[in-house]
């Protein structure tokens, strides 16, 4: 796309207008805020829930460990204190049985425990134990109400005794086999009883009387013959756990060093029994719900006593946070507590923080979008109305002034420029206008200097332009700040001017004091001290063609420097424009004026005429412009019809350069190239001399001689005579008389003896048109019409009917007849129709040759007015055939001037030129016959445009009184 040129087509991306993307921005920034102070929120929320989930663990630990402890802390103490009971010692099931209400009241105090027991060096065995539900009871085969449970092995008997409440006796079940099925000093308790003087804690096993889980507290008595131990079930560990939840859904396991679950906040996580029976603890791997599996494979275990760490993991479709902690149980096996908080519930509160946040940037952007974009548009209406100016100016508007202002620096800054650009653009354009407008070179000087001068606020303006040959510049116009005229003599001379400029700058600035060379412009202006700034004028090869000087009271800033700069460029194109025209124009007339003087130099027959005919034109012309009444009042030429006028009046004979001289000047019947009168004179003379060849041989064979001579004298009288009348007849100068035409043909039928070849030393297209040769000697016409005289017309010679120009003519047959009796015979004058044609014909090359210019537009009505001063009013007339309504005002005054310039002509070498009064009274006959326009015939004599010609053109005695008045009424009106 050109510069400055707006590119329409579509755009490649998206555009929207600047208050959309201000909203756009603070809505991403309200919601860039909002989203980071959420996530902000929530991962500080969630970091401190996991770190508080951290200290949550070690607080489960600790509470674990506590709680734990605190169940196994009253069982050692009441196993130490059973130990000490006499149960401890008793050997019988009765003595036994006295110790029952200590058993009981250990059951009491201690409520993890499910059973008492003791087990004696002697294999016997005595526990008692809790039937706390049905279950229990279901269990064991317990009846209705049983509330304990002895299982008693004494020596070989074996027994299982129900008893309520009170310790009173339900039912006794022998039981056989007891004592084979079971031995205590077997047991891993009393096995690692026997080794410690201290309380001991078994890990968590199958109790052999209930078959549930649990874990053992054991104390060998003092004797070392018994071991008092307490059952306690890995259950009430479970109820611990899930007392300790973190929230609903967390997951708590116990469980060993070999990772094999103590205790879970899972219900049924123990493994079934096996087909033998046994039933084995599960790790922790192994258990069904995926979430403790994977926290077995993904938390890590930190060390004892240390912070504990959550880690994050998947598992149960859940993401979870857990972690790993050492549970050191002071008298047991070292333990560790898993725990897996699900994220959902363990950051309930930080999304709910999180969602919080969200919602609260949501409302602020709700409540604040609005007024956001209103104060984005407050704010971006100066630059939309700048954007409008740009469009303006962009479209070439520069009506108006920029008054946008803005708060914001850049935009206001913006706004000012683009007021200072337009306004200098506007300026420019101004200027640039005025240089286009004004055709004329010299006009164009003076406006271009005041408007330079108004524009930029000078004092004067001063422009040179170089001398032709290039040496020097001379002042062209000098004008002041009100538009006027100063003498170009005031001007500083222009030698001094030039070294304003240094070589390569484009301006000069400075300072003038004095009178510069004597030149009187600061006494004019009234000062003795001015500022100026000098631009030379450089033409497209750089070669200076004018300097313009500026006078100031100060020195001009650098902005008014760059304008006058940029604006010389075009200054300078300007007048090298107009200065190129100038002389294009003046070649171009120097041309219409030499091919006129040409065609008047060509024959003398034509004179001055195509130098007179448009002096008298535009005088007619002047005078319809001059009209305040009449048909022409309104009439008025520009300057660009002028120049047409001109133009057309000098070339409007221009077809005659392609019209034959011969043709133009022919003065008698028998002219062409020369006068072929001679050729028929020789004839006559071969004649009269054949007669005296005859007379003196007639008297050589004897004839009379004084008869002979008489008849010789008469004949050749009538031989004179005849040729007298020939010569008389090629003249052209009387009408011929039908008795000449007889007397012309009866001499033309004379012969005459031919003895020599006619062909001998012709041209070859003379030969063309010859007839076939005859046998010599041969006799001929005197006078005759030969083929060869018969000259055709050439295909281009012709003119259709269809022609482009609107030709209307008759065209000959032939292109020349130059018949010796055809051209004698003329009846009037001395041309043939074809001559006739021929002459006419200049008028036809005329339009031709017109046309053929590329005239421009305001020159294009040219060939229309200078082929139209033969045409009639009444349509009679050539080439067209118009009538006066298809012809413009300036065709017609043409005409007029045409015919009134042939008539008045004294230069023309075959006719004497009328008098005034004469040449006006024939011309009032043609406007009567319509061959004139009768409106332009009386302003030709109202204005006095006649007498003002003759004045000028006319020999004084042919200048006489022309009674006006008379000429203007149609002849044979009375007056």
């Amino acid at each position: 796309m050109a510069a400055g040129i707006r590119d329409d087509s579509p755009s490649r991306h998206f555009r929207f207008p600047l208050h959309i993307h201000i909203s756009t921005l603070f809505f991403l920034l309200v919601l860039m805020a909002g989203g980071s102070i959420a996530a902000f929120s929530y991962f500080r929320s969630a970091e401190m829930l996991e770190r508080a989930a951290g200290d949550l663990l070690t607080r489960i630990s600790r509470q674990t460990v506590a709680e734990t402890e605190s169940l196994l802390h009253p069982v050692e103490a009441s196993v130490r204190l059973l130990a000490l009971n006499a149960v401890s010692d008793a050997r019988t099931l009765a003595e036994r049985r006295v110790g029952l209400g200590a058993l009981r009241e250990a059951l009491q105090a201690t409520p993890s425990v499910s059973a008492y027991y003791v087990g004696y060096a002697s294999g016997d065995f005595f526990l008692l134990m809790r039937l706390a539900d049905d279950a229990d009871r279901r269990l064991v085969g317990a009846p209705a109400g049983a509330a304990y449970l002895i299982q008693s092995i004494a020596g070989s008997q074996g027994l299982f005794i129900y008893l309520d409440a009170d310790l009173h006796e339900l039912r006794a079940d022998p039981r056989p086999d007891y004592r084979r099925l079971y031995d205590p000093r077997q047991r891993g308790w009393y096995i690692q009883a026997q080794g410690s003087l201290e309380p001991v804690q078994t890990a968590p096993y199958l109790f052999a009387s209930t078959h549930r889980l649990g874990v053992t507290v054991a104390h060998r008595v003092a004797s070392g013959r018994a071991v008092v131990g307490a059952d306690i079930r890995l259950a009430t560990l479970d109820e611990t756990l899930r007392r300790q939840r973190i929230t609903p859904g967390s997951l708590l396991v116990l469980f060993d060093a070999t990772q094999r679950v103590v205790a879970c906040t899972e219900p049924g996580w123990l493994l079934p029994e096996a087909a033998g029976g046994s039933v084995e603890r599960p790790r922790v791997a192994e258990l069904t719900h995926e979430g403790l599996a994977a926290l077995a494979r993904q938390a890590p275990q930190s060390a004892e006593g240390g912070d504990q760490t959550l880690s994050a993991f998947d598992g149960a479709g859940r993401s979870w946070h857990g972690a790993v902690a050492s549970l050191p149980v002071q008298g047991g096996q070292a333990l560790s507590l898993g725990v897996a908080i699900p994220d959902d519930e363990l950051l309930t509160d930080a999304r709910s923080i999180r969602d919080r946040a969200i919602l609260a940037t949501l409302v602020v952007i709700l409540l604040a979008l609005p007024f956001t974009y209103g104060a984005a548009r407050l704010v971006s209406r100066p630059i939309r109305e700048l954007a409008r100016e740009a469009a303006a100016i962009r479209r070439f508007d520069f009506a108006g002034e920029v008054v946008t202002r803005s708060v914001v620096r850049e935009v206001d800054d913006l706004a000012r420029d683009l007021a200072s650009m337009k306004g200098s653009v506007r300026r420019f354009l101004d200027i640039a206008s005025v240089m286009a407008e004004e055709p004329d070179f010299e006009r164009l000087l003076p406006r271009l200097v005041d408007e330079t001068v108004g524009v930029v606020g000078a004092r004067a303006g001063v422009l040179y332009l170089a001398r032709d040959d290039g040496d020097g510049l001379d002042a062209a116009s000098v004008r002041d700040a009100d538009g006027h005229s100063l003498p170009l003599a005031d001007a500083p001379p222009g030698p001094a001017m030039a070294s304003l400029v240094p070589e390569g700058e484009r301006s000069g600035v400075g300072r003038a004091v004095g009178d510069l060379g004597g030149a009187g412009l600061f006494a004019t202006l009234g000062t003795s001290a001015m500022a100026y700034l000098a631009v030379p004028l450089l033409d497209r090869k750089h070669d200076r063609v004018g300097l313009l000087v500026l006078w100031f009271d100060e020195a001009p800033d650098r902005d008014l420097v760059h304008f006058v700069e940029a604006l010389s460029g075009s200054a300078a194109v300007s007048v090298e424009t107009r200065s190129l025209i100038r002389a294009q124009k003046q070649l171009f007339e120097a041309f219409i004026q030499l091919i006129a003087g040409a065609i008047d130099a060509k024959s003398p027959y034509t004179g001055g005429h195509c130098a007179r005919v448009p002096e008298l034109t535009k005088m007619l012309a002047r005078a319809a412009c001059d009209a305040t009444d009449g048909p022409y009042r309104n009439f008025s030429l520009d300057d660009e019809d002028w120049e047409a006028v001109h133009i057309a009046a000098w070339l409007h004979d221009c077809g005659k350069v392609t019209t034959p001289e011969y043709v133009v000047d022919k003065a008698t019947k028998l002219e062409a190239i020369h006068d072929r009168i001679h050729e028929i004179r020789m004839r006559f003379e071969v004649l009269k001399r054949d007669a005296e060849i005859a007379c003196w041989q007639a008297v050589a064979g004897g004839a009379d001689p004084g008869a002979e001579q008489a008849t010789l004298a008469a004949s050749l009288a009538v031989l004179d005579a005849e040729f007298a009348f020939v010569a008389a007849c090629n003249a052209g100068g009387e009408a011929m008389d039908p008795a000449d035409v007889v007397r012309l043909q009866r001499i033309a039928a004379r012969t005459w003896l031919r003895t020599l070849d006619d062909r001998l030393g012709v041209s070859a297209e003379a030969l063309r048109r010859m007839g076939p040769a005859p046998a010599l000697p041969v006799r001929e016409a005197l006078i005759g019409d030969k083929p060869e005289h018969r000259i055709p017309r050439s295909l281009e010679d012709v003119i259709p009917a269809d022609n482009p120009w609107g030709f209307r003519l008759q065209v000959p047959e032939l292109l020349y007849n130059r018949g010796e009796l055809t051209n004698l015979c003329i009846d009037r004058g001395t041309l043939t129709e074809e001559d006739r044609f021929k002459i006419n014909e200049h008028i036809v090359q005329t339009i031709r040759m017109l046309s053929e210019l590329p005239f421009p537009r305001h020159l294009r009505a040219v060939p229309e007015i200078a082929g139209g001063h033969h045409e009639k009013m009444d349509g009679s007339g050539y080439p067209r055939g118009l009538t006066r309504e298809q012809m413009s005002p300036m065709a017609r005054m043409m005409a007029i001037a045409d015919i009134f310039e042939a008539l008045t002509a004294v230069d023309r070498p075959y006719k004497k030129g009328k008098c005034l009064s004469e040449a006006v009274g024939i011309m009032a006959r043609m406007r009567d016959a319509g061959h004139i326009d009768p409106e332009l015939f009386a302003l030709f004599l109202q204005s006095g445009v006649y007498r003002h010609y003759a004045d000028r053109f006319m020999a004084r005695a042919c200048v006489d009184e022309v009674d006006v008045a008379a000429m203007l009424a149609p002849v044979g009106a009375d007056t």
